[in-house]
């Protein structure tokens, strides 16, 4: 069966991540997550202590430093220099920082290069904010996922608490709205729905809803090419 490229994108706790992850278990693709990618940049800046107006510091981080994922099983380990940083990315401290380390272009020339050899010879599953549009223009296909602001912070809210975390649901609906914000305003491939993107709003749905609505999807496709 031909193995095609799926980008998927959306905003932040839309329910990409777990989709694109699911998708990807189903079809026996390999998941690529690119805002772990970015993450991982952004959590080495903070460790640095650099600030995150310091462009040139920000650029001698990305081109030194290797981020890897590494699939185990059906699940993805973000390497980070060798160091398995898959939690530490998830960090509040993290997810505040990460749209300022992902708007400077030198990053993104980076990691977007590294996405698209892992891209090249099909059989994956990228997801993130600027797939569709700048990193994979070419996808086989593309998805553009949506979901309210307030669905999206009780996902978040759920999220954290798993880990222990307890945040109030207002307060991170206030941050998903500047996240929103930021991404949909950065100079460099700000986040956007691809003009021949489907889109899929999550709101209502359940997580198996939305790996059925791409994988047929996805299936049309596999089913009507060469």
């Amino acid at each position: 069966m031909r193995k095609i490229v799926i980008a998927i994108d959306g905003p932040a706790a839309s329910g990409k991540s777990t989709t694109a992850k699911l998708v990807a278990v189903r079809l026996g693709y390999l998941h690529i997550d690119t805002g772990a990618m970015y993450r991982a940049i952004t959590l080495r800046v903070l460790e640095e202590g650099i600030s995150l107006e310091d462009a040139d510091s920000i650029k001698r981080v990305a081109k030194q430093t290797k981020v890897r994922l590494e699939r185990t099983g059906h699940t993805n380990r973000v390497l980070l220099d060798g160091r398995d940083v898959t939690k530490e990315i998830r960090s509040r401290d993290v997810t505040r920082s990460v749209s300022a380390i992902s708007s400077y272009q030198p990053v993104r020339d980076v990691l977007v290069r590294e996405q698209r050899r892992m891209a090249r010879d099909g059989g994956v599953v990228l997801e993130g904010r600027d797939i569709g549009t700048v990193v994979l223009p070419g996808a086989d296909l593309k998805i553009y996922i949506i979901a309210s602001a307030g669905e999206r912070a009780t996902r978040r809210k759920k999220e954290l608490e798993l880990s222990g975390t307890i945040v109030d649901r207002q307060v991170l609906e206030g941050e998903i709205l500047e996240r929103d914000r930021k991404d949909t305003t950065r100079a460099a491939s700000p986040l956007q729905k691809a003009a021949d993107a489907i889109e899929l709003d999550t709101s209502s749905l359940t997580i198996e809803e939305q790996v059925e609505f791409v994988i047929a999807k996805a299936k049309e496709i596999i089913q009507q090419r060469p």
